[in-house]
């Protein structure tokens, strides 16, 4: 049933960090390529349907995290899953005081509507999107040397 967990919470993980790099290092690319409007319009729809499925991912996954760090205390690589969850933690409280903020604008934002420093505010969005990338790929990364 452990090594379930520790499998299990791997690949949740795994799956989040691959959705996130995907949209910092591809998605919001192609959406700023796209003429007129559209990019951001793109940009809103997709505010909308991943801060929809994204706080359950994020807190599932320090769920989990936390689980495995309690279960598997007396198993070699805990000190390593304790830290993965610090960072899971970081990236949830990133995530409430950064960067779902400047989402809940974007996501009602129409070419009507949307303030004059739009662009600006989704820059400020990425920047911090790409710091909380970096944090939950090292999570990740500790995740995969408890296994170990």
């Amino acid at each position: 049933m452990f090594n379930t967990l520790e499998v299990v919470t791997t690949v949740v993980v795994g799956l989040m960090v691959g959705v996130e790099f995907s949209v910092a290092f591809l998605m919001n690319r192609i959406l700023d390529a796209l003429p007129e409007d559209s990019g951001q319009l793109g940009h809103a729809h997709g505010g909308r349907m991943l801060g929809a499925l994204m706080p359950f991912w994020y807190i599932g996954s320090l769920v989990l995290s936390a689980v495995w760090a309690v279960a598997g205390w007396q198993h070699p690589g805990a000190g390593l899953v304790v830290a993965a969850a610090g960072l899971l933690i970081v990236s949830v409280v990133m995530s409430m005081l950064l960067l779902v903020p400047i989402n809940n604008r974007n996501k009602a934002w129409t070419p009507e509507n949307r303030p004059a420093d739009w662009k600006e505010q989704l820059h400020r969005w990425e920047r911090y999107h790409y710091v909380r990338v970096a944090v939950i790929i090292a999570a990740f990364t500790l995740l995969v040397a408890a296994l170990a």
